[in-house]
């Protein structure tokens, strides 16, 4: 089942001409659609389905910048301090709340990790801090777990997912933006070497400059455009509780399970690093560069051959743009959740929190995580492909930061200095040989 989505309207007629169009509306859609209306551009902002109806409205809620590949750590805390002002600046709730951030552990290989992290994160002038075992025991109140150690960083955050992004769209059409649902882009339109603009499902806009923002379904849209955009998918599971007693204010990472306060008073449960990987043919296309991820995260891995070979977005399929296109056939992702993963979630919540032990689901769901080998996004310009750009492959870190994602995009599309150094993020990494190695932290 989906989770609860703020719905927004859509404009009524599709412009001719826009700056730029965004194909994809989710966090880093919606934020880049921000960036560049308030910068001054044009801008169309384009979904197959709904605002944020897929994973930007399935995660787990988290505003961090604690345990952050470090390649992220500079995106991720630009993101933070964004997310402290979109209320203000939107004049409407994101459900962003500076509550912090806690993770804790009875792993003393874990615990080792972490210190080294926070020793290189200062080369940043980030400061989160080592928890002693009582520090972590204090800090989980009414836990049962004999915590050797944890990592606390009180300037991290949480917000909603269900309501950010639609609000954050919301900003940008109160600056200019157009934003239209259930209209998929079918394909670029190419003039003298150079992206000229989209072609929809209802209709041709044209553009000089079009941002990919899709998701999930990035890399099928890049493939039936020459493109070649290594990303893999992983189904995930995570459910919200009722109302409950508040242990902790924030977000809280234990052996398995992670928590996050919800405004309603209930609690959003992840199931760290566990899913299902399906065998599919964009998978099998990308298997070499995804090996060293593949071998460090297996072990929390289920298997399958599902529906997926043959349809949805790591399938192989082309389309011509005078004909329906994959995203017309499946508006929302939808997958439902393993109710094995839920079970453990509920039953590991009991054994760490008593109080816990009748506490019931809400509701349940599934989401599909677009990754890169490397576990860091591709925000980019494409140089083979003047007028394109990517902004996709946040392996499960998008929510967070989706601000600063959408700020970078916007200042590249726009030629204005960069946020934060776009070296990292370079598209030409996907295909020019480099190493991309194994993931830093997740």
């Amino acid at each position: 089942m989906s989770p609860p989505v703020k719905r927004i309207s859509s404009d009524e007629k599709l412009p001719p001409a826009a700056d730029i169009v965004i194909i994809g509306a989710g966090i880093a859609g919606c934020s880049a659609a921000y960036a560049l209306a308030r910068k001054g551009h044009s801008v169309a902002l384009l979904d197959k389905g709904n605002v944020c109806g897929e994973q930007s409205s399935r995660n787990w809620g988290w505003c961090r910048q604690q345990n952050r590949d470090l390649r992220e750590l500079p995106l991720a805390m630009h993101s933070v301090a964004m997310w402290d002002s979109l209320n203000e600046e939107l004049g409407a709730d994101t459900g962003f709340r500076r509550t912090g951030l806690i993770y804790v552990t009875r792993n003393p290989a874990e615990l080792a990790e972490w210190e080294a992290w926070i020793n290189r994160a200062r080369e940043f002038q980030f400061h989160s801090r080592i928890l002693s075992a009582a520090e972590a025991k204090a800090m989980t109140p009414g836990s049962t777990e004999d915590w050797i150690g944890g990592l606390h960083s009180p300037s991290d955050g949480r917000a909603e997912p269900a309501m950010a992004g639609p609000t954050i769209a919301e900003g940008a059409r109160k600056h200019g933006a157009t934003i239209h649902q259930d209209c998929a882009v079918r394909g670029l339109e190419i003039s003298a070497g150079r992206v000229s603009g989209v072609v929809t499902e209802k209709g041709r806009i044209g553009a000089s400059a079009v941002l990919c923002a899709g998701g999930a379904w990035a890399s099928l849209f890049c493939r039936n455009e020459g493109l070649r955009l290594a990303q893999a998918c992983v189904k995930s599971t995570s459910f919200f509780t009722e109302p409950a007693e508040e242990v902790t204010p924030g977000g809280l990472a234990m052996s398995d399970v992670t928590i996050r306060r919800r405004l309603d008073g209930g609690y959003t449960v992840g199931l760290s690093g566990r899913g299902l990987l399906e065998i599919t043919p964009q998978g099998l296309l990308y298997s070499r560069q995804f090996w060293p991820m593949f071998k460090k995260r297996r072990a929390k891995l289920k298997f399958s051959l599902g529906r997926g070979f043959f349809s949805g977005p790591q399938s192989f399929t082309r389309w011509k743009l005078d004909q329906t296109s994959p995203f017309e056939r499946m508006r929302t992702l939808d997958p439902p959740p393993d109710p094995a993963l839920v079970r453990m979630g509920l039953d590991r919540l009991g054994e760490v929190y008593p109080v816990f032990k009748t506490l019931k689901v809400a509701q349940s769901w599934g989401g599909l995580i677009d990754c890169t080998p490397d576990a860091v996004p591709v925000i980019s310009a494409v140089d083979s492909l003047p007028g394109l750009f990517l902004s996709t492959g946040f392996s499960g870190h998008g929510f967070g930061t989706g601000p600063g994602a959408g700020r970078l995009a916007a200042d590249l599309i726009a030629g204005d200095t960069p946020i934060v150094d776009p070296h990292p993020y370079r598209y030409s990494r996907m295909i020019d040989g480099t190493d991309l190695g194994a993931p830093g932290m997740m």
